[in-house]
């Protein structure tokens, strides 16, 4: 069970929280608990440690809504890792958000102290998306993907320099990657603007990657679609995003699922909801039923007496637990089904029945002059 507190609570922010309010919750609790501002409180590293997972999770749309509808279990195994931000250590953080304290007297954690504007960074993540069957979303099922995404590159190992040749240390910032300006009794510290803040700068391109170190590549990667899963959930495939920057390890790719509606059955949870007709005499007398199942039809014993939108529920019937819990159930729900026209021998057995139930129903059906022609009469008869 997860002992995770609220994402919303840690911020101190309300559910319909816009995504302004957000940054600013967080960029409030960030700078109160920096770790440069409180050395040696390991508390308050670790409450800038929640602030920084929360910020992670609700400042993305994408993972706000999934934590919004399934709370910290829909994070597991959907993006997010483990229910939240993948965050080693603070330089994760800073890393991830370091743009957010510029301006303050201290960056991501102090250049010096992070070995300047070179450190390793993460690649970006990509998002694509599959869309699967309800059968294959309930059995599992692999997919095939072209992803599009920038590696490193072969020629330069990633530097970015012409081969023979390095990268140098950026003589405006002398390698920080930061600058720092006073402003009267103000100090600001900002991204160099001659090296935007890499801490080097490279006189020689690679004639390759033209000194991004990357260069574009097309992969085939074949996904797993967990047996259980729902529309809307989301795969992250771990270092299959774009690769890092300065020796950093590569982002993630994102799958969003989609799963195709059904003609038979409505999926609410783990459960499927099929609604099947049946006469009158089947709910008056009972009688058994070939009612339909992810894996083929399924005898169902339908009780003397039936009532109209009667449910029938077969047990484990349903989806199957995403994570590996109990299955869902099948719920057949019956409806009574009218004939719209009748043999004469049904109409008539209808009507004995009518009268030994002594019920008022409607006379023989008549043509339609015989019914234009008694209505006629009904007039003479008034006058008369």
């Amino acid at each position: 069970m997860s002992t995770k507190r609220c994402f919303y609570e840690v911020l101190s922010i309300s559910r319909d929280a816009t995504p302004d309010q957000i940054k600013k919750a967080y960029k409030k609790m960030a700078l109160a608990n920096h770790p440069d501002r409180n050395p040696g409180d390991d508390e308050a590293i670790e409450r800038f440690k929640a602030a920084s997972e929360a910020y992670e999770i609700l400042s993305d749309e994408n993972k706000r809504s999934r934590y919004d509808r399934y709370g910290h279990a829909g994070l597991s195994g959907f993006g997010g890792g483990g229910g939240g931000a993948g965050f080693h250590d603070v330089n994760d953080i800073f890393d991830a958000f370091g743009d957010l304290f510029e301006g303050f007297g201290f960056g991501g954690g102090g250049g010096s102290r992070r070995g300047g504007g070179t450190r390793p960074r993460k690649g970006a993540s990509l998002r694509t998306s599959v869309k699967v069957t309800l059968h294959e979303a309930a059995a599992g099922c692999k997919r095939t993907l072209d992803i599009q995404r920038n590696v490193q590159c072969q020629t330069c190992d990633g530097s970015g320099a012409k081969p023979g040749s390095s990268p140098e240390k950026c003589d405006y910032c002398g390698g920080h990657g930061k600058v720092v300006q006073s402003q009267g009794f103000f100090r600001v510290q900002t991204s160099c603007p001659a090296c935007r803040g890499a801490g080097q700068v490279i006189r020689d391109k690679c004639e390759t990657c033209h000194g991004s170190g990357h260069t574009a590549q097309t992969d085939t990667l074949e996904v797993n679609v967990p047996a259980g899963i729902d529309d809307g959930m989301q795969l992250c495939l771990r270092g299959e995003g774009e690769a890092g920057s300065h020796g950093g390890p590569p982002g993630d790719l994102y799958v969003d699922i989609h799963v195709a509606k059904h003609n038979m059955f409505e999926r609410r949870g783990k459960d499927l909801h099929c609604i099947v007709p049946i006469t009158y005499t089947q709910a008056a007398l009972g009688g058994d039923l070939d009612v339909p199942t992810l894996s083929g039809p399924h005898n169902l014993t339908i009780p003397a007496g039936t009532q109209p939108n009667a449910h029938f529920r077969l047990k484990g019937k349903g989806m199957p637990d995403v994570h590996g819990g109990r299955g869902g159930d099948i719920v057949v729900e019956v409806q009574i089904e009218v004939p719209h026209k009748l043999t004469e021998r049904q109409e008539e057995l209808l009507r004995e029945l009518a009268e030994l139930e002594h019920k008022h129903v409607s006379p023989h059906r008549k043509s339609f002059f015989e019914s234009v022609k008694d209505y006629f009469a009904s007039f003479s008869t008034a006058d008369e």
